[in-house]
């Protein structure tokens, strides 16, 4: 079974919302196929099959984020250092056709969010610059094309 990185942030989001789905959304969908079932004829009681499909659908969803930590692999950023890219790192990074800087953090699949900077550890600008370290230049195929880069910094800030 492969391990998953995961921030402490997003184990412990990933874990309420479980908790959150168990304790409040499967008894209230327990509850909504109880009344519809009062209701008479299943095979024609539309409230009876859609709260079986959104009991469907909430087992599944539970299953996925029972699966993701389980597999997950926490990591405290807050305890990570050093001038080498690693998962957890926020990377300022400067392009190198325009000059024009970007800073992204390397973070889990959930986390990752483009505008905000996010990029999961998975992606391909991740792979390029994991390893790496400050004023070390990469080259990475995007899907805008190939692209340059050349690392100005390395911190470990994420979540502070």
């Amino acid at each position: 079974m492969d391990r998953s990185p995961m921030t402490e942030q997003s184990h412990k989001l990933l874990q309420t919302e479980l908790q959150k789905l168990k304790a409040e959304d499967r008894p209230r969908i327990v509850k909504a196929i109880e009344e519809a079932r009062a209701h008479g004829d299943l095979s024609e009681n539309a409230e009876y099959h859609a709260a079986k499909e959104a009991q469907g659908l909430l087992e599944a969803k539970i299953r996925l984020l029972e699966e993701r930590l389980s597999t997950a692999q926490v990591i405290d950023v807050s305890k990570l250092s050093g001038n080498k890219v690693v998962f957890g790192a926020t990377v300022v990074i400067s392009d190198g056709d325009t000059d024009e800087e970007k800073t992204v953090t390397i973070v889990g699949e959930d986390e990752a969010n483009a505008d905000l900077g996010y990029i999961s550890y998975k992606s391909p600008l991740a792979r390029a610059l994991i390893g790496k370290s400050s004023d070390d230049f990469i080259q990475v195929r995007l899907p805008a094309g190939e692209r340059t880069y050349e690392i100005k910094e390395v911190r470990f800030d994420y979540g502070s």
